[in-house]
């Protein structure tokens, strides 16, 4: 019903304006019988005459000159709002929201999206960080990005970055302190800083061995939400860490932090882009994509 209340006043402001069933059936892209019969419909739920006709003119009744007057600033709005969104949909801008992980930004994503602003200036990204998986349609966001092990079947995944390696760390003067871990076990005697995400721990580190994959569930007496916080408290010699490899490089390379158990260190395919599956992916994510895509074949080359 609303439906055609909306094309009764639109047929109505339209014949307003141009004062001829002809041009208005034109403008609108039906026959000038559609027209008519849409208004009569109108005048009919509304129970007065809005238009009078005859063979030479068309023009509002006094009630037809008020309802509009009333009406009509509303519809412009509309009509503004619907030209708007079609605009929207044809060409990439606005705000394009993406959840990721703290980590992630300064040490992966960076000069990616510094290149994607550059091309797009009109486009605005918001990064929200968040260690944790996320629904990111629940939460309002474009995409998320989070490594390959921790998505849902029901996305579509581009990869970013990979493989990434994770490995065991801390500060040389811990390690000096408490001795180097020999196995992953031996972490059970040390104390290793523990992830918060969310609800959870991540307290069951990953390893492997031969080819074979295994886990042991560590303890320690700080836990962190903050990924790069985390880091400082490993540099200042709180305990162990374990995180990608490509996050300590500098630390680890500057003596701040040690890797340990290397022997035993496992690897994920590597971090994605990922969104829910849809018929119609916006531009502003579209024109990410295909940033991405350009990125990743121009590193492969």
């Amino acid at each position: 019903m609303y439906h055609d209340q909306l094309n009764g006043l639109l047929a109505l402001k339209t014949v307003a304006d141009t004062r001829n069933f002809t041009r208005t059936a034109k403008k609108l892209g039906v026959s000038p019988s559609a027209v008519s019969q849409t208004i009569k419909q109108l005048e009919q739920r509304l129970g007065v005459a809005l238009l009078t006709r005859t063979t030479r003119s068309t023009s509002l009744t006094e009630a037809g000159e008020r309802f509009l007057s009333q009406a009509a600033p509303a519809l412009d709005q509309v009509l503004a709002a619907l030209e708007s969104i079609g605009s929207y949909a044809d060409k990439p801008s606005g705000l394009l929201r993406l959840n990721l992980p703290r980590h992630v930004y300064p040490f992966y994503l960076a000069p990616l999206v510094a290149s994607f602003i550059k091309e797009h200036p009109e486009i605005t990204v918001e990064l929200f960080f968040e260690d944790q998986q996320s629904d990111v349609v629940e939460k309002g966001f474009d995409a998320g990005i989070r490594l390959s092990d921790i998505l849902a079947k029901d996305v579509v995944a581009i990869k970013l970055v990979g493989p990434v390696r994770f490995v065991t760390a801390a500060s040389p003067k811990y390690f000096d302190k408490m001795g180097r871990p020999k196995h992953p076990e031996d972490l059970l005697a040390h104390n290793c800083i523990r992830p918060r995400l969310g609800a959870g721990l991540y307290e069951r580190w990953e390893y492997e061995r031969k080819g074979k994959e295994f886990q042991v569930q560590v303890k320690g007496s700080l836990i962190i939400n903050d990924s790069l916080l985390m880091l400082d408290a490993a540099v200042d010699g709180a305990g162990v860490i374990y995180t990608t490899e490509a996050v300590i490089g500098d630390k680890v390379r500057s003596g701040k932090l040690e890797i340990t158990l290397n022997q035993f260190a496992c690897s994920s395919t590597g971090f994605y882009l990922y969104y829910p599956k849809r018929s119609q992916v916006l531009p502003k994510l579209r024109a990410f994509i295909d940033h991405v895509l350009k990125e990743n074949k121009r590193t492969a080359g």
